[in-house]
C-alpha cells in the first residue's frame, strides 16, 4: 500500500511539473517571455532553454529528489522557470510525505500542520498550472512547512545572533548559576532491552557524572548530577513506576504491574483514563525546572491513551508553570541496521525501507503534544549509543535559561 501511494505521489508531482514546462516552453523550445506570451517584442533577445531545462520532466524531478532543500532553493534562483517550479506546492508536499519519517527531531515551533497533508491536492483529471488555484497555494505553503521542520535546514532559516550577544553568552558562562533539575520518567526507561539510565551513568565521554546520587525520594528514584559540555551542571531525577524486582517478576509471570507514580482518577468524557501524580511525585513536579519523558519508540509499543494522560497530569498548570520545558526522548534500544553507512546511500534507499522506530513526528502526534502548553521537543535517541541525547539536553538547557557558549 505504501509503495502504491509513493508511485501515485510521484506521478502527481510529475504531471504538475509538466504543466509548468508547457507554460514556460513551447514545443519548439522557445522560452516564454516575462509577460506570459511565447516569444516577445522583436527587439528582445529570446532566452533559449539550457541543458537542464531541456531534460525530460521525469529526469528533472529525479535530479531534484537528490538535492538538499538548500540546493533546491538555490536552483530556484537561476531562472524564472525554476523559481516557480521549485515552489510548486505538490513538489514540497511530496518531500514532506517522503522525508518526515526520517527527521531526527521536532518541536513546538517546527511541527508541521499534519492536517494539511490529509487534504487532497489535485484530482486525477486535473493538473496544477501557473495561475490556477492560488487560494490553495497560499493556504497550504508546504515549502515553508518543510523548511521550518527539516532538521538539516532549520538553522539556515533562523536569524543569526548578533556578535555582541555571543560575547554576552561567553561572559554569562563564567558566572556560576543554579543547577537545573529535571524529572525523567516514562516506559522507555523500563521496557527497553538496554537501560538508558545505566548507559548514562557509564558514558563519561558523553555526559560525565559530576555528583554522587542524591538520597532517594520515598523509594521512587534518585537524582544524579551531570556535566554538559564541561561547563554546565544539571541534575536528572529518575522516577520509576516500579522497582527492578517487580518488573522482572511481572515479566516472568506475564502479569500487569501497578504504577506507583500515578493514581487513576476515573475517565473523561471520551472514556480515556485520567490520572493524578502520587503525592511524592507532586512534590517533585513543583521542585524541578523541566521534564524528560522517555518514550518507547520500538514498533508495537504504543502506550495508548494512558501515556497522554500521564504526561498531561505531570504538566498540569495546577502543579507548576506552563513555561517549564518537556523533552521527549523517542528511544529505541539499538541502532537500525540500515542506518549504518553513507548518508547519500541511505537517502536514496530509505524510501523503500520500513523504519524500525516510530518517527518523531508521529511520536508527537501519538502523545498529543499539540495539546501541551509547555515548550516541547521530540528527539530520536538510541539507548545503547546515546546518539541524539546531547541534542535534546542542549535544547532542554536553553529552554531553562542556560546560556550555552558556542551554540546557535
Amino acid at each position: 500500500m505504501a509503495g502504491k501511494m509513493q508511485r501515485l505521489s510521484e506521478s502527481v508531482v510529475i504531471r504538475s511539473l509538466r504543466s509548468f514546462r508547457d507554460t514556460y516552453f513551447t514545443n519548439s523550445g522557445a522560452a516564454v517571455s516575462g509577460d506570459g506570451r511565447a516569444g516577445g517584442d522583436p527587439g528582445d533577445e529570446e532566452e533559449q532553454p539550457g541543458l537542464l531545462d531541456s531534460l525530460p520532466v521525469d529526469l528533472q524531478f529525479l535530479i531534484m529528489t537528490l538535492l538538499s532543500p538548500a540546493d533546491i532553493c538555490r536552483l530556484g534562483a537561476t531562472s524564472r522557470y525554476w523559481r516557480d517550479l521549485v515552489r510548486d506546492p505538490i513538489l514540497w508536499r511530496y518531500f514532506l510525505l517522503r522525508d518526515m519519517p526520517y527527521w531526527s527531531s521536532i518541536d513546538h515551533l517546527t511541527m508541521p500542520q499534519l492536517e494539511m497533508l490529509n487534504a487532497p491536492i489535485i484530482n486525477e483529471d486535473e493538473s496544477l498550472v501557473e495561475g490556477e488555484d492560488k487560494g490553495m497555494e497560499s493556504k497550504c505553503d508546504y515549502m515553508s512547512e518543510y523548511l521550518r521542520g527539516c532538521p538539516s535546514c532549520r538553522q539556515q532559516w533562523l536569524p543569526s545572533r548578533p556578535a555582541y550577544e555571543r560575547v554576552t553568552s561567553f561572559l554569562q558562562s563564567l558566572v556560576p548559576s543554579s543547577e537545573p533539575r529535571y524529572a525523567m520518567f516514562g516506559p522507555g526507561m523500563e521496557h527497553l532491552d538496554v537501560s538508558l539510565v545505566t548507559r548514562l551513568m557509564l558514558a563519561p565521554d558523553v555526559l560525565p557524572v559530576s555528583g554522587t546520587p542524591h538520597r532517594q525520594i520515598n523509594g521512587i528514584g534518585s537524582g544524579i548530577s551531570y556535566m554538559f559540555n564541561n561547563q554546565h551542571r544539571f541534575n536528572i531525577l529518575t522516577l520509576y513506576s516500579t522497582n527492578r524486582a517487580e518488573r522482572e517478576r511481572a515479566r516472568v509471570q506475564q502479569q500487569g504491574i501497578s504504577n506507583k507514580l500515578f493514581t487513576i482518577d476515573g475517565t473523561d468524557e471520551s472514556g480515556c483514563p485520567t490520572y493524578s501524580p502520587a503525592p511524592q511525585v507532586q512534590l517533585v513536579c513543583q521542585a524541578v525546572d523541566g521534564f524528560i519523558y522517555v518514550a518507547n519508540a520500538e514498533p508495537g509499543r504504543d502506550g495508548g491513551s494512558s501515556e497522554v494522560a500521564q504526561i498531561q497530569a505531570v504538566l498540569s498548570p495546577v502543579r507548576g508553570s506552563t513555561s517549564r520545558p518537556l523533552l521527549v526522548l523517542s528511544c529505541v534500544a539499538r541502532e537500525e541496521p540500515e542506518a549504518v553507512g553513507a548518508t547519500s546511500q541511505r537517502s536514496s534507499a530509505h524510501r523503500n525501507t520500513a523504519r524500525r522506530r516510530t518517527p518523531c513526528v508521529e511520536m508527537a502526534k501519538r502523545l498529543c503534544l499539540h495539546q501541551v502548553a509547555n515548550p516541547w521537543m521530540v528527539q530520536d535517541t538510541v539507548a545503547e549509543s546515546l546518539s541524539g541525547l546531547l541534542d535534546g539536553i542542549s535544547w532542554l538547557l536553553r529552554c531553562s535559561g542556560v546560556k550555552l557558549y558556542g551554540s546557535s
